[in-house]
């Protein structure tokens, strides 16, 4: 038997999971500031939930785990958080007071190419709301895209567009209703193909020469000219879509956020669920190609799923943890910095020690001691290696003599203290 990972699934070293607990819990703090709250939902779903809202030439279905249980149900692992959501509102409805504000971090799988920032096992982070429809929450996710990545020290650019205004326009160039889904998800891959390439994959699908050029010159106008060429337009979506966007920017531009984002009239993001404006988010200096965040609105999919007669409007945006770890690995203000406050040296005191790590950790300070009885200078030598801010060496004459002595490992000074009094240390280490 050959030991090794599946590709696309990672050990991770404790230095590294401190790093993407970092993130995680940096993450957590921002979303309880704007009054989001916790779920877990089940990584196993049916397969026909899954797979629901798609055709089947799309990416995704590709991409789902597939499995069978024991009474030969077809089962798929869930390739995002978003679906599971639905699913989740869908069964607890009863239980739930709308809108609805919700985050959840979790495990999801994707059976497609591994790549940096693309795994097959990874941790999703999400963030929705259902039970509001306008784009002021969406200005509120934004911001919050913001607030948290500027916590993370990562510089963004978010781009954003409009689902309606795509179909809209598509409709405009006289393309078939049948066809309109397959074309976005071209016209979505539009930056990643050459203008050959692009109107290529468009005549594949019977589109004219004709037709593939003018989606390619439309799907590169700004917002301000698609404003004045369609002002006066007959086609609904088209009106919905600059209305969405219009409301959208006015929102941004009061929020003083705008230098974070940009009108991408191509992004349509994968999904076929969204029915509104969508978002993407990228690391601003290109230090990774792929979104770090993406999301959008999506008004059916619980709606669909529940079918009692009412709407269940609904809008997330997803952080890429994967991606994120990626750009924040390497940070050395992060490597550097040890899980351990304080580490105990024993001499000949191991039940001594033991008893004082347990003191200073109803402190709560993170308490670590050598229990193999190492020499001392290999004692300190791992000290230093670890970064461990602070260490007690403890021996018989400290015991006799009831106080020790704290080591600032960084300044190179002592602080003598009394068994009795240890309470004082919240004086040299703040916590």
């Amino acid at each position: 038997m050959k030991i090794q990972n599946v590709k696309g699934g990672y050990d991770f070293l404790p230095r590294e999971q401190i790093i993407r607990n970092y993130i995680n819990n940096t993450l957590k703090e921002t979303f309880a500031e704007y009054g989001y709250l916790p779920i877990e939902t089940p990584i196993l779903c049916y397969y026909d939930i899954l797979a629901g809202k798609y055709d089947e030439n799309n990416d995704i279905l590709k991409e789902i785990y597939k499995l069978k249980d024991q009474g030969n149900r077809s089962l798929g692992l869930r390739y995002d958080l978003t679906v599971p959501f639905a699913k989740f509102i869908a069964l607890n409805k009863n239980e739930l007071k709308l809108p609805f504000k919700r985050y959840e971090i979790n495990k999801v799988f994707r059976d497609g190419p591994v790549k940096v920032g693309r795994d097959r096992e990874f941790t999703q982070c999400d963030v929705d709301v259902v039970g509001l429809t306008g784009q002021l929450i969406e200005a509120e996710l934004l911001s919050l895209y913001i607030k948290a990545f500027t916590k993370l020290n990562i510089n963004i650019n978010i781009k954003y567009n409009s689902r309606n205004l795509m179909r809209g326009l598509i409709k405009s160039c006289n393309i078939k209703e049948e066809l309109i889904s397959k074309v976005i998800t071209i016209i979505d891959k539009i930056d990643k193909l050459s203008k050959e390439e692009f109107i290529t994959e468009l005549t594949n699908l019977n589109i004219s020469l004709n037709q593939a050029n003018q989606i390619l010159d439309i799907f590169n106008y700004s917002l301000e000219d698609l404003n004045k060429i369609y002002k006066n337009n007959e086609i609904e979506e088209i009106t919905i879509g600059l209305q969405e966007l219009n409301q959208l920017e006015e929102y941004l531009s009061k929020l003083n956020i705008t230098s974070y984002c940009t009108f991408q009239p191509s992004l349509a993001r994968g999904q076929d669920y969204y029915t509104g404006n969508v978002f993407e988010v990228y690391e601003s200096t290109g230090k990774l190609n792929c979104a770090i965040g993406g999301g959008g609105r999506y008004d059916q999919m619980i709606t669909d799923f529940i079918n009692d007669g009412n709407t269940y409007p609904a809008v997330g945006i997803s952080f890429g943890l994967t991606s994120i770890f990626e750009l924040l690995k390497d940070n050395q203000t992060l490597t550097n910095t040890s899980p351990i406050d304080i580490y105990i040296i024993p001499m000949n005191t191991e039940i001594e020690s033991l008893k004082l790590a347990n003191n200073l950790r109803d402190l709560n300070y993170k308490v670590d001691f050598d229990m193999t009885s190492k020499k001392m200078k290999k004692s300190l030598d791992y000290c230093n290696k670890e970064n461990i801010p602070y260490v007690i060496i403890l021996g018989e004459d400290e015991i006799k003599n009831n106080s020790f002595k704290l080591k600032d490992m960084n300044n190179k000074t002592e602080y003598l203290i009394k068994f009795t009094e240890l309470n004082k240390i919240k004086e040299i280490i703040k916590k």
